[in-house]
């Protein structure tokens, strides 16, 4: 027999111990070689393990289990071949089954036709028991009315209908999780941010009116030609590009006693996946064109749907842009994401009444939250910063110059 023994891998430098979130396969499973078999979890992300070779899987570790790298978490008997697996399969269909297997039979069948109304997939079930929603709150749109994963993700976007939830119980219970290495490790640095930074937030509002024209004019030919929506975010990552070229020291970090100026724009996404916050990376964000950037959200936000996100895609960023507004959020105070020095927080886009040239009118407003560190930023970089950025969304063509208007740049002003 030919055994291949699996050992959990390091997800990363100082990372010495990960949970077994979930098996992909069951014990016994026959897998072929680089599928995915299992889902751990680290303190900076959930990874999968794939199969090194093909064959037949035993699993010696369970779901829950903490596990230290390097520790056999499977084995793989190479000498079982799916060709054997389906010998097998065909000797037993072959056999006169007994009336008491047959009625078996019946039973599973009638259990598989019903599985699908209603019922979620796998993975759309183990999202459901970690967010605690109930089932029936989901809009099944999978083949039978499955429940996908898709379906549970969209829901808790775009939140429940709370008008026939239940009431309290009146009950004293209580209930104990054990916190994930994810949400160990994002408490500590949360906490280490307030206690190691001279954290500061300025804030500012955004009329919104030139952005919503230019989605509602061109929304439909963007997505023709470039395959992915127009969408608030790239306008937000570009102006932010632009404006960390004019002021340098949002863009910079402390590194010990000394300052690190950074000559790019690495610009980190805060995106809520099903594991807890996570900060995907856009490099050179300053490079690209709002089509490159909302192509690179686009596919960053689906693998953190997915829990796909690797290390690489979170290491690095020299900036952090969070969007509180999809959540319905009014006006918050971002944490910085360290070793950064600043972030900026963007939230909901609400109708309100401004004065605009002595007349009260009805502008789309968002109000737009920049947190840095004074140690490093002083108020007039802060403040001319965030006053950038809203100079270039009200005014998007000032982006393709630099921040400037384009008539300055005609005169050598």
């Amino acid at each position: 027999m030919a055994t291949i023994q699996m050992k959990v891998p390091s997800p990363g430098e100082s990372i010495t111990e990960v949970v077994i979130a979930r098996w992909l396969k069951k014990d016994g499973d026959y897998v072929e070689k680089d599928e995915e078999v299992a889902e751990i979890d680290s303190d900076k992300a959930t990874l999968t393990i794939n199969a090194e070779e093909a064959g037949a899987i035993t699993l010696l570790a369970a779901e829950g289990d903490t596990v230290k790298v390097g520790q056999v978490i499977c084995s793989i008997d190479t000498s079982v071949k799916v060709q054997n697996l389906k010998v097998q399969s065909l000797k037993v269909e072959a056999e006169p089954a007994p009336a008491a297997k047959k009625e078996v039979v019946k039973e599973t069948v009638k259990a598989e036709a019903s599985y699908a109304n209603g019922t979620p997939s796998p993975a759309a079930k183990k999202m459901l028991a970690e967010n605690k929603i109930d089932a029936k709150k989901i809009n099944a749109t999978g083949k039978d009315g499955r429940i996908t994963k898709g379906d549970v993700v969209n829901a808790m976007a775009t939140g429940f209908d709370t008008s026939s939830a239940a009431t309290w119980g009146g009950s004293r219970d209580a209930e104990r999780t054990k916190m994930s290495p994810l949400r160990k490790k994002l408490a500590q640095r949360l906490v280490a941010v307030k206690n190691e930074t001279a954290m500061l937030t300025t804030f500012n509002e955004v009329d919104m009116s030139a952005i919503y024209a230019l989605r509602a004019k061109y929304k439909d030919k963007f997505k023709e030609v470039h395959g992915a929506n127009l969408g608030f975010m790239s306008f937000f990552t570009k102006a932010v590009t632009e404006a960390l070229h004019l002021f340098p020291a949002v863009n910079a970090m402390i590194d010990g006693e000394e300052i690190v100026y950074h000559k790019y724009a690495d610009i980190g996404i805060a995106v809520s996946a099903p594991k807890g916050l996570v900060v995907p990376v856009i490099r050179n964000a300053e490079q690209m064109s709002l089509a490159q950037i909302e192509t690179a959200i686009k596919n960053l936000a689906l693998k953190a749907r997915d829990n796909k996100i690797t290390l690489e895609d979170m290491s690095g960023g020299t900036f952090t842009i969070t969007n509180g507004g999809v959540f319905g959020s009014m006006m918050s105070t971002p944490i910085i994401n360290p070793p950064q020095s600043a972030i900026l927080g963007m939230h909901n886009v609400i109708e309100r009444p401004v004065a605009v040239n002595g007349q009260v009118v009805i502008r789309p407003m968002m109000y737009v939250a920049l947190s840095y560190d004074h140690r490093i930023i002083d108020g007039r970089e802060s403040v001319g910063f965030l006053v950038k950025v809203k100079e270039m969304l009200e005014n998007p063509i000032k982006m393709l110059f630099g921040g400037k208007d384009p008539n300055e740049i005609v005169l050598g002003l």
